[in-house]
């Protein structure tokens, strides 16, 4: 067997927080979801039983039906961590593709109360996949959506549960399957065409996020709420999705309080929306004045209760809601502005990787403490508490479409629909601005050879101004940036440049700003036509240091670290650059460049390091 196929087992150890049954008293923090709904829930987290099928036949042989499990598996964790916890013996690792089973029962608890004429059961996975089909009793489900087998890891997806298929004990069969298939949304894991080793990373799939029981509404709001802001006008506009199965007239009235207003506070703002509505699934963007409202930023993370409620006609009410702020981000000639004030973001890369959610937690406070006012998430889908998290604590994020390996159809089809899933659940928090489409050419390594290949990047561009405004956006990060007629199709013009020497640096820097685009980065930086940079986007070093990972060179004792991306620091302040992003905040299995411990979140080099003027 060839060694360099294998996909090994876990190189970051960590302790195992899981606990093989659910909190007694689970609150809708525990959820991986932004948007809560008044309504019970009961989470199936815990212990599973768990079964590999390697060679397929689970389907065929009708495993969800019944089958004979002879392992168990806590939910949620990988199937690679499930393989390499199996109680007896190890299970070896898998090669190309995996496919695995998973299977628990459960009795509807009493907090669920059950349903009525207004209401009924529904499931939903916090993250689950690749491709996710989903048996109860026996009985194939189908998504909302209409989907028989879901399709992606990095987003939640639900089923509405029938009341025929419910019994008093009810048997949940899930079946999960992944490949190292290139033309599907991948990050850093490893594929057919990257391997494992250096800056690419084992798989992690599965059973990632949570999965839960609730009660909801026939006709309700879906926990999807979007903001675009409009500063100028004291408007929130917010998009809503309707899910309605009884046709009729009915009534959204949106209520905004403050964020810490007590529960029988007065709306700061209120507005009724009378609405027509058919069965299905629709989306609404509403618009309500909010008089006196305070923006959002880092230095003062103002945060509203957003209340949404959908009215039928006989007065029952169905209610999700969100905590929600206020900003707006711009890319203005060379500067980047947010609320209207020029702001340099001081960034750092992180690779959440294997880490729980307390861990990133403790990473996100400790990248704050760095001086960081912004956080690139690079390429991975993240539990969506944490995007939360940087609501609450004024930390910008720039986040990024897990990147498929090869350029084809079926991978930008793919990637698309990735796009669209995580913009869906995404675009509550005031603390994304920024939104990379890929990165390094990865899934787009023809871009500069292939004008279908850029026609869909620019479109994809085109598309996230129109529907999402909100969001800065950047083509392909690092170089190769689409310019169709001399116009960027990226809001920022983003270079990757690793050097260890200073006066290297110092050059690098000085070309760069001076309108070299090509022999600054490993790539030109800009394909298609012509582009002339005169200053009129902002320009970002997006990633930059690395000091400590083998291919990047550079100190890796602590203090001459230290001295180094202070230096390096200190030359990004003096030219005119909108802001950086140092490479990176912990350790991830072969990159040993981190400034911030794993598991404890201390810090590995002095506070206020990477704050601009330190």
């Amino acid at each position: 067997m060839d060694s360099t196929t294998l996909n090994y087992a876990l190189t970051e150890c960590r302790e195992e927080t899981s606990s093989s049954l659910p909190p007694a008293l689970p609150s809708a923090d525990d959820l991986p979801r932004a948007v809560r709904r008044p309504d019970a829930f009961h989470l199936l987290d815990g212990e599973w039983q768990f079964a590999l099928d390697p060679d397929n036949r689970g389907t065929l042989e009708n495993w969800h039906l019944g089958h004979d499990y002879t392992r168990t598996a806590l939910w949620p964790g990988s199937i690679e961590e499930h393989m390499a916890e199996a109680k007896d013996t190890p299970l070896p690792a898998w090669q190309d593709s995996v496919v695995a089973w998973y299977e628990r029962t459960f009795t509807l608890p009493d907090e669920l109360n059950g349903t009525s004429s207004h209401s009924l059961y529904q499931l939903t996975f916090g993250a689950c996949g690749y491709e996710t089909r989903v048996w109860l009793n026996g009985q194939p489900l189908e998504t909302i959506e209409g989907e028989k087998v879901h399709y992606g890891e990095y987003t939640s997806f639900s089923f509405e549960l029938e009341p025929n298929l419910l019994r008093p004990v009810n048997r949940l069969t899930v079946r999960i399957a992944d490949s190292m298939d290139a033309e599907i949304p991948r990050g850093k894991q490893e594929s057919h065409v990257y391997k494992r080793g250096g800056i690419w990373y084992q798989t992690y799939t599965g059973a990632v996020r949570s999965v839960w029981i609730e009660t909801v509404g026939r006709n309700r709001l879906r926990s999807r709420v979007g903001v675009v802001s409009v500063t100028e006008d004291e408007l929130m506009r917010v998009n809503l999705t309707t899910r309605i199965h009884d046709p009729g007239q009915y009534t959204i009235r949106l209520d905004v309080f403050d964020s810490d207003a007590p529960a029988n506070a007065l709306p700061l703002a209120t507005s009724d929306f009378p609405i027509r509505l058919d069965a299905g699934q629709k989306m609404q963007r509403l618009v309500i004045h909010v008089p006196g409202v305070e923006l959002w930023s880092p230095e003062s993370p103002k945060l509203y209760r957003l209340v949404g409620k959908l009215i039928d006609g006989g007065g029952y009410t169905n209610q999700i809601e969100a905590h929600v702020g206020l900003r707006k981000i711009e890319a203005r000639g060379s500067g980047v502005y947010l609320n209207g004030r020029s702001v340099y973001l001081d960034g750092i890369l992180y690779q959440p990787g294997t880490a729980t959610f307390e861990e990133m937690q403790r990473h996100f406070v400790a990248m704050k403490e760095l001086g960081c006012n912004l956080v690139r998430v690079h390429i991975a889908g993240v539990d969506p508490r944490l995007y939360k998290l940087a609501d609450e604590m004024g930390l910008l994020l720039w986040v990024e479409v897990p990147s498929p390996h090869s350029s084809t159809a079926r991978s930008r089809e793919n990637h698309r629909a990735e796009l669209l899933r995580m913009l869906a659940l995404m675009e509550t928090h005031p603390s994304i601005i920024i939104w990379s489409l890929y990165n390094e050419d990865w899934g787009a390594q023809d871009i500069a050879t292939n004008a279908v290949t850029r026609q869909y990047i620019a479109n994809l561009y085109h598309h996230m101004q129109i529907h999402h405004p909100q969001f800065l956006v950047v083509d392909n990060d690092g170089w190769h940036h689409v310019s169709h007629e001399g116009r960027l199709k990226s809001d920022l013009l983003t270079a990757h440049l690793y050097t260890p020497d200073p006066g290297h640096w110092r050059n690098l820097l000085d070309r760069l700003t001076q309108g070299e685009l090509e022999g600054v980065a490993a790539f030109p930086l800009v394909v298609g036509d012509p582009f002339f940079y005169r200053r009129q986007v902002p320009l970002l070093v997006s990633e930059w240091g690395g000091f400590g990972f083998a291919n990047y060179g550079g100190p890796t004792d602590a203090d001459d670290r230290t001295d180094r991306i202070r230096l390096f620091k200190r030359e990004l302040r003096e030219r005119p650059i909108a802001g950086d992003v140092y490479t990176q905040a912990t350790n991830i299995e072969d990159e040993r460049n981190g400034l911030i411990d794993f598991h404890t979140g201390e810090l590995l080099v002095p506070a206020g390091l990477l704050r601009s003027g330190s």
